[in-house]
């Protein structure tokens, strides 16, 4: 097996799927982000696809509003056919391609604190990794 230099212990990644789940929690409605987007602010922005599978099967998650998280280019989750009624529901509007307008709906506008390090979405602020 690869020994990948990021690969998170334990600890981590129980931090890392708190981390995933606050974020989510804050997605207010009509507002969509992406994995990348929360994946950088839990600290390991090259961890997107760890924050689809910590959506999946991170018992209770279904009650958080994972349907407002999307892809990079806006593409919802492939065999989830509820997600767009849900999105839709809320006033998000979708381009043509079947893609939501990240223009009109991105919720994450991230700014960096270089002073104390670490990300900042409205009032919360998540710390890189150790």
């Amino acid at each position: 097996m690869k020994d990948y230099p990021d690969k998170m212990s334990p600890e981590q990644a129980r931090a890392f799927r708190d981390a995933v789940l606050n974020i989510v929690a804050q997605i207010p409605r009509g507002c969509v982000t992406t994995y990348g987007d929360i994946a950088t602010l839990a600290g390991w922005p090259s961890h997107s696809r760890m924050v689809g599978r910590t959506l999946r099967y991170t018992p209770g998650a279904e009650n958080l509003p994972c349907h407002r998280v999307v892809n990079k280019s806006g593409r919802t989750a492939p065999g989830w056919s509820r997600q767009r009624p849900l999105l839709e529901s809320e006033g998000i509007h979708f381009k043509p391609n079947g893609h939501v307008d990240m223009t009109r709906h991105q919720w994450i506008h991230m700014q960096r604190n270089s002073l104390e390090g670490g990300w900042y979405i409205n009032d919360f602020h998540f710390s890189q990794r150790e």
